[in-house]
């Protein structure tokens, strides 16, 4: 209660006769005091005077320790604001983008990886395989017996042919009536040596036992010694057309398997 309003209060209590002696004296005081409590707390207090503002706080009680604010809350509250001060100090972790990359990959593109080139060693080429050459078909052996119509053109043939694959040329001079010629004949059909024949030699049987001048001017030209021939007559000419043997000089081998194989092996190269 405000001091003016206890001075009223008292001065109306003095202004009536008697009423300090009697005991119901008091109780309209104490309505007064509950009304003026009342209009106190609807209009609010006034302000009070400095000297007792200044009064009542030199003389007022400590706050209540359950008033006081709570140590564990202010330590709490300082260490969030000091974690919240720290965490935005700190740099961020996120790590920054390459250079490399950044610099070097154009926007909208993704970064193609890059290829590392490895060293190949250089290889060398295999050579081929070396395959020997198919032989070459046999060459013709004519049958028994002689053609008087062979003639140069089919010495030159032979000889052609013989320029092409290496081969050599077998002349054999003769005459369809000669024993000697015919027992060679039979050897030359065996299979052993026309297989030496085919493999290794052109044959050309010239008929020289008739009146053919043009097989006659052949026996001349490759087997020139002159006089009486004894046939057959083998002449061995190599693919230029050179005489190697001739057996009007030298005499016939034996006219048997061995003697005409071994003739043949003799001169194929």
């Amino acid at each position: 209660m405000s001091p003016r309003l206890l001075r009223t209060v008292r001065a109306r209590r003095d202004a009536q006769p008697g009423s300090a002696g009697r005991p119901g004296a008091r109780l309209p005081l104490v309505a007064a005091a509950v009304v003026v409590a009342g209009l106190t707390a609807a209009c609010g207090t006034s302000a009070p005077p400095v000297g007792a503002a200044a009064a009542s706080v030199a003389g007022s009680s400590p706050v209540p320790s359950s008033e006081a604010p709570s140590p564990s809350a202010s330590e709490s509250a300082s260490a969030s604001a000091s974690a919240s001060a720290s965490a935005s100090a700190s740099p961020s972790t996120t790590p920054p983008a390459s250079p490399s990359t950044s610099a070097s990959t154009p926007t909208g593109s993704s970064p193609t990886p890059s290829r590392t080139r490895t060293a190949t060693p250089s290889r060398t080429p295999s050579q081929p395989p070396r395959t020997s050459a198919a032989p070459a078909p046999a060459g013709r052996i004519p049958g028994p017996g002689y053609d008087g119509s062979v003639g140069q053109a089919q010495v030159d043939a032979a000889l052609r042919a013989a320029k092409a694959d290496g081969r050599m040329v077998l002349l054999d001079f003769g005459a369809n009536w000669c024993g000697n010629c015919k027992a060679a004949d039979k050897v030359f059909a065996q299979p052993q040596t026309a297989a030496l024949l085919g493999e290794s030699y052109h044959m050309v049987k010239i008929d020289i036992g008739g009146s053919s001048s043009a097989a006659s001017a052949l026996l001349r030209k490759y087997s020139p010694g002159g006089g009486s021939y004894k046939m057959p007559v083998l002449v061995v000419l190599s693919p230029s057309g050179t005489v190697r043997t001739d057996t009007h000089a030298t005499g016939n081998p034996s006219l048997t398997a061995e003697g005409l194989n071994a003739f043949l092996r003799q001169w194929a190269s």
